[in-house]
C-alpha cells in the first residue's frame, strides 16, 4: 500500500502566495518535495488547502476543561478542536489556587512532552481585579516573580506564555524573569496606562492577550495599552474573531496597524466549544452559554468563547473581507513563529509536519490532517 499521498488541484496557500491547481505531497508524517509513482492522489479541485491552525489561547472544548479536567478530558478537548482544524493547541489555564495551578502545570507538561499539546499558557492569577473578566477575584494576586517562577518550574520547560497585568507590583520584574527563561510575557487583563505598557514592552513583553478585551478602551487623551500594543513591532496581538468579542472595525484597525505578521487569531475557547449551550464551570465560576455566547452567571461578563478556528477563518474571509493569505498567516504562521515552532508547523513546506486543512470554495471545513493522518476524512461530495 502506498504510504505517500498527493493532494492535487487545490488552491494552495504557501508562504510565497496562492498557487492555483497546486499540490502538496505527504510522505508519512511529513510534507515531501516529491512523490513516488505509486502515491495515492486526491483530487481537490475547487477547494482550498491551507496549513493546520495554531491556537495559543484555548481553555478547552467538547465539554472538557484544560484547567480542571482529567487527562482523558484534556485529550477530548484537544481532539474537539482538531476536528475544527486546530492541529497545534496550547492549553490555557484560568485562575485557581496556586498549588492547584502548579499541580495542573505538571499534568499538562506530561501531555506536552508526549506531543498532545504544544505547551501551557497561564492566564491568571497575576491579573488586575479591575479587569478580571471571568476570573475569580479572591484568587487573584500580584505578579511576584518568585510565584511566577514556581509556575514555570512546575511546567518543566513546557510553559509557553504567562498573561500578566504588568502595572501591578512585581509586574515588570516578572516580565524580565519570563524573558530570561524563554517564556512569553503577555500583557492582558490589565488596567495599565500607555506609559506603563511601554515600560513592560521594554522589559520584554511580546504579546497582547486578546487585544481590546479586558483592558481600558482606546482614548484620544489617554490612549492606554491598546495604542502601545498596536504601535510596537515587537508585539503580537491576539484577536478573538467570533463576532461577539470584537466589532469588525476594531479587527480591521488591528490588522491595519499590526499587519498579519503580528496578529494571532485565537479561540479563548472554554468547555462549551464544540459541545453546546448550557451551564459550565470556568475555574470556580459558573458560566451560562446561550446561543453560543458564554457569560458568567453572576455579573454577566463574557467568559471566554465557544469559538473554533474554522469559524474564525471563515468569518475573517467572508465577513471581514480579509485576504486569504493574511488569514492563513494570522491563524497558522504567526502563532507558530511566536511559539518557536515554525520549523515544524505553520506553513505547507517540505520537511514540516503534514498538518493541513481542506476548505471548500465557501471556506467550510472539509478535511483535517495531522502529522499525515486524517483527523477528518475529506468530504468532497
Amino acid at each position: 500500500m502506498a504510504t505517500s499521498k498527493v493532494l492535487a488541484g487545490a488552491q494552495v496557500v504557501l508562504p510565497t502566495g496562492i498557487v492555483d491547481g497546486g499540490r502538496v505531497i505527504v510522505d508519512g508524517t511529513r510534507i515531501a518535495g516529491s512523490a513516488p509513482s505509486d502515491a495515492d492522489v486526491l483530487d481537490l479541485t475547487g477547494h482550498w488547502l491551507v496549513p493546520g491552525f495554531v491556537d495559543i489561547h484555548n481553555h478547552g472544548g467538547g465539554g472538557a476543561s484544560f484547567t480542571s479536567g482529567t487527562v482523558d478530558d484534556i485529550l477530548k478537548g484537544v481532539h474537539t478542536h482538531r476536528l475544527h482544524g486546530t492541529t497545534t493547541t496550547v492549553a490555557t489555564t484560568v485562575t485557581v489556587d496556586m498549588d492547584a495551578l502548579a499541580q495542573r502545570a505538571g499534568l499538562l507538561s506530561e501531555l506536552a512532552e508526549q506531543g498532545d499539546i504544544a505547551g501551557v499558557h497561564f492566564e491568571g492569577p497575576f491579573i488586575s481585579p479591575c479587569r478580571k473578566g471571568a476570573h475569580s477575584e479572591e484568587l487573584l494576586r500580584d505578579p511576584d516573580p518568585a510565584e511566577v517562577r514556581k509556575l514555570i518550574d512546575a511546567a518543566r520547560g513546557q510553559a509557553k506564555m504567562v498573561t500578566l497585568a504588568t502595572e501591578l507590583p512585581g509586574g515588570v520584574d516578572s516580565v524580565r524573569l519570563l524573558a530570561e527563561h524563554g517564556v512569553i510575557a503577555a500583557i492582558g487583563h490589565t488596567d495599565a496606562t500607555y506609559e506603563q505598557t511601554v515600560s513592560a514592552i521594554e522589559a520584554g513583553a511580546t504579546v497582547a492577550t486578546h487585544l481590546y478585551n479586558a483592558m481600558p478602551v482606546l482614548g484620544h487623551r489617554t490612549p492606554g495599552p491598546i495604542a502601545a500594543l498596536l504601535e510596537d513591532e515587537r508585539i503580537t496581538v491576539e484577536l478573538i474573531n467570533d463576532g461577539t468579542h470584537l466589532h469588525p472595525a476594531s479587527l480591521q484597525l488591528a490588522f491595519h496597524h499590526a499587519g498579519a505578521d503580528r496578529v494571532a487569531f485565537i479561540t479563548d475557547a472554554m468547555d462549551a466549544a464544540g459541545f453546546g449551550d448550557g451551564r459550565y464551570l470556568l475555574g470556580p465560576l459558573e458560566v451560562e452559554v446561550s446561543e453560543g455566547v458564554a457569560r458568567l452567571v453572576e455579573g454577566g461578563s463574557i467568559a471566554g468563547s465557544t469559538l473554533t478556528l474554522d469559524r474564525a477563518f471563515k468569518r475573517a474571509v467572508t465577513v471581514d473581507r480579509l485576504p486569504v493569505e493574511d488569514v492563513v498567516a494570522a491563524i497558522s504562521a504567526t502563532p507558530a513563529r511566536l511559539l518557536g515552532l515554525y520549523d515544524r508547523v505553520g506553513s505547507l513546506e517540505p520537511g514540516k509536519d503534514a498538518d493541513l486543512v481542506i476548505l471548500d470554495a465557501g471556506f467550510a471545513l472539509k478535511g483535517v490532517m495531522r502529522r499525515g493522518e486524517w483527523v477528518v476524512e475529506p468530504q468532497l461530495g
